[in-house]
């Protein structure tokens, strides 16, 4: 019989243990493989969606609020802007691109967007049916909406009040699908997209004529035409104007910094659990040590060598090791893939389950070391062992 089949035979003569050290490996290397899914993909989320956005410029209020509201689209705007500013913006001579946003309505939850063709341009985005919005009351649908929603090109539908589900319907405003965007990883494929005329023709019900002089947008996503804007041009944007200047980079790590602290508890909780698993692995291989006595003086006298019985014990830990962290792995990457049926907002980070990260590659490394440490001491008793003296006992 070799060693690996003698390890494993051992490993099934006390099932109960075996299963309980394996669970609990299992569940540390999931917790922690599953916080570094989902921290990757976030954080590479966070990162494509703001890149090439240098500043955000929207009405007085929190900065993070403002980037929240217009980069991630996850949070209420503090308010809105005149629509001379952004020509103002675009007169600047540090400016290269200003894209308006004219937020306030929403559709099955995503937000309905009035917007220039230049947010696809900038984003990547490609039509996967259709065209791009033309006239007013024209709709493009980002991907996600267009699954959820079962609208197709040429579909009619109404938005809410408000940027979150629940609100009083537009019923006199209806929108016409004249295109679907296709999957593109950006924060394009959660949108609704329209014109700005179709964003004002909703909420200008009488058609007021001081209204439509006063036009008003939300933000302004700003691309500079030179670095050295960036020393000049916020602090300029606070100072002279009624609006504020947010920079996406410098928000966006403030907000990972605020984040990573309790991800980093939960990975603190998590290497706890393998810890204890190794503990008890520890335990389980010295108490069947003392069982297995005299089975190992036999394997000795019929010719087994003490690196032999020492091996049986290490590679009988390495097994549990290794079922435990296979085991964890899996629970993570299939948490990750569900996380779109149970928590529906953090559908988009389910992505990550298609992928292995090379940080994993360390949990099972340093899964496997606790594995060999809980057999160190019980294997070296086993090397030392007195086989003259066991069979002696009987």
């Amino acid at each position: 019989m070799s060693l690996f089949r003698l390890a494993f035979a051992y490993a099934r003569r006390r099932p109960l243990s075996t299963l309980l050290v394996v669970i609990m490996l299992a569940l540390g290397v999931a917790t922690v493989a599953l916080t570094l899914l989902v921290t990757h993909e976030l954080e590479a989320r966070l990162t494509r969606d703001a890149a090439g956005i240098d500043l955000v410029v929207g009405a007085k209020g929190s900065p993070l609020q403002i980037v929240l509201a217009g980069v991630y689209h996850a949070d209420v705007p503090p308010g809105n802007i005149p629509l001379a500013a952004i020509e103002t913006l675009r007169r600047n001579p540090l400016v290269a691109q200003v894209i308006p946003l004219a937020l306030g309505d929403s559709f099955h939850g995503a937000r309905i967007v009035g917007t220039e063709p230049q947010l696809v341009a900038h984003y990547g985005g490609t039509l996967e049916k259709g065209e791009l919005w033309s006239l007013p009351m024209d709709a493009v649908l980002g991907s996600d909406v267009a699954r959820t929603s079962e609208l197709r090109v040429g579909d009619r539908f109404v938005g809410s009040h408000g940027l979150a589900e629940g609100g009083g319907s537009h019923a006199e405003a209806r929108y016409t699908v004249t295109g679907v965007l296709a999957p593109s990883g950006t924060v394009l494929d959660r949108l609704v997209l329209t014109s700005l005329a179709s964003v004002w023709a909703v909420h200008e019900h009488d058609h007021d004529a001081d209204a439509v002089a006063h036009r008003e947008v939300t933000l302004a996503l700003v691309k500079y035409r030179t670095p050295l804007a960036a020393a000049s041009l916020p602090r300029a944007i606070d100072r002279e104007t009624a609006l504020v200047a947010a920079s996406p980079a410098f928000e966006t790590a403030r907000l990972l910094t605020v984040f990573g602290a309790g991800v980093q508890l939960i990975r603190v909780f998590a290497w706890l659990l393998v810890a204890a698993s190794t503990l008890m692995l520890f335990v389980a291989l010295a108490q069947t040590l003392d069982e297995r006595r005299y089975d190992l003086a036999i394997m000795r006298a019929l010719g087994a060598s003490r690196g032999q019985v020492a091996t049986v014990l290490l590679i009988e830990s390495l097994l549990l090791g290794a079922a435990g962290t296979l085991l964890g792995l899996a629970i993570a990457h299939v948490a990750m893939a569900a996380t779109g049926w149970w928590l529906p907002q953090a559908g988009p980070l389910s992505a990550a389950a298609r992928h292995f990260l090379p940080e994993e590659w360390a949990v099972v490394a340093l899964a496997m070391a606790a594995g060999i440490l809980a057999a160190l001491w019980p294997a070296w008793r086993a090397y030392r062992l007195d086989v003259a003296a066991t069979l002696a006992e009987g």
